[in-house]
């Protein structure tokens, strides 16, 4: 089941007629069973007061999931406070969870009260929680043990009540190993764990969510909703998402602002989505290279996610910010996967990037290992 917010009319979510959903009223929309298992156990634990830990790529839906679980039962009455643990430097998040004292630092003039205190009676979502340093994450590993907070520059205990929900992209299996994240805070946060697959693992669930967005949107911008074509929504079924429901909302969002008259056409679509699809043809780039494909040539469906993201990178020239808007992921979600391929920029400038971008975009159209040594004779790229 894929992610969305109500119809602009206040219209139920579509849901497999057959299959009732105790979720109903917290508007997801699709039908594939991947994800009617991740509501089943989000529905299950969404009356206890149980930490949940949900993980997967960045735009698959956590917090809309965290919101579901935390309106379900027992703490809706109460807030739902979240903060984005990559979003602010480690002195700064302790300030903004636990609050300060005046006097506790230079520019502190007045008491403040942190998210822990904000979010009491309710929910607190701690979003990208691999990103936390570890010094800030033993003081969130006494939170959870010991349901207290002190705020900085206090020598007092506060009380509080409230459930804890994370989420992470990270794997913090890998994370532990390294020395980056505390293993004893881990298993404080992983009572419940729920994994959000990526789009491409539940991609019947893409025409719906298309139309609910197009849908959506039309009405936000008072146009009428555009109609995909079945060759535009082909393209759209095929193409990995890197950015997952996230991706697949913005770009309904750009169809919507940039409608004309009649169906949403493939030459309408972004370019890079056009020519990362599987069913796009992929022209040559030189006139020795075979226009049909063998087994050399045809790339992993990880090899098509880094070579979508390199080509954003080229694009863009190397600025991160830049690409991991159009990526429609968080910058620190695009280090990690350049580091994660071993992709190394000297700057965000582009300086060193092009030859290595260059000889990439290649390797997207299929050119095989030996056939990128040739034509790239006398480039240096560095790996």
């Amino acid at each position: 089941m894929g992610w969305g917010a109500a119809g602009p009319n206040g219209s139920a979510p579509v849901l497999a007629p057959h299959h009732p959903c105790p979720f109903e009223s917290l508007h997801f929309v699709g039908h594939s069973a991947v994800m009617r298992e991740v509501l089943k156990t989000a529905f299950q634990v969404a009356g206890t007061d149980a930490t949940v830990l949900l993980c997967g790529e960045s735009g698959t839906g956590q917090e809309l999931l965290a919101q579901a679980i935390h309106r379900n039962r027992q703490r809706a009455q109460g807030p739902f406070v979240a903060v984005n643990c990559a979003a602010l430097h480690e002195s700064l998040l302790e300030s903004e969870l636990f609050g300060h004292e005046k006097g506790a630092f230079t520019g502190a003039v007045r008491r403040r009260i942190g998210r822990f205190e904000r979010a009491s009676q309710g929910t607190i979502f701690l979003d990208e929680i691999g990103d936390m340093g570890l010094g800030l994450q033993s003081k969130i590993l006494r939170v959870l043990e010991q349901r207290e907070i002190e705020r900085v520059g206090g020598d007092r205990t506060t009380p509080i009540d409230l459930r804890v929900l994370a989420a992470t992209n990270c794997n913090l299996t890998a994370d532990i190993a390294a020395g980056r994240f505390r293993e004893d805070l881990y298993f404080r946060l992983s009572v419940v764990v729920i994994e959000l697959p990526p789009l491409r693992e539940h991609r019947e669930d893409i025409p719906v969510l298309a139309e609910h967005f197009l849908t959506l949107f039309g009405c936000q911008y008072h146009h009428g909703t555009p109609m995909l074509s079945d060759s535009a929504l082909a393209i759209l079924h095929n193409y990995s998402w890197p950015g997952n429901v996230r991706e697949l909302r913005n770009v309904m969002e750009q169809m919507v602002v940039l409608s004309q008259d009649g169906p949403i056409e493939p030459r309408h679509l972004p370019r890079g989505i056009v020519e990362h699809s599987s069913t796009a043809p992929i022209p040559p780039t030189s006139p020795s290279v075979s226009r049909g494909a063998t087994d050399t040539d045809l790339l992993s469906l990880d090899a098509v996610v880094q070579s979508h993201i390199r080509r954003v990178l080229a694009a863009t020239n190397g600025q991160l910010a830049q690409a991991a808007e159009i990526l429609g992921i968080h910058r620190n979600t695009l280090r990690r996967k350049l580091e994660e391929a071993r992709i190394v920029l000297q700057d965000e400038s582009g300086h060193s990037f092009h030859a290595y971008a260059i000889a990439l975009g290649f390797v997207a159209l299929g050119l095989s290992v030996y056939r990128l040594a040739g034509i790239l004779s006398g480039i240096t790229i560095m790996m």
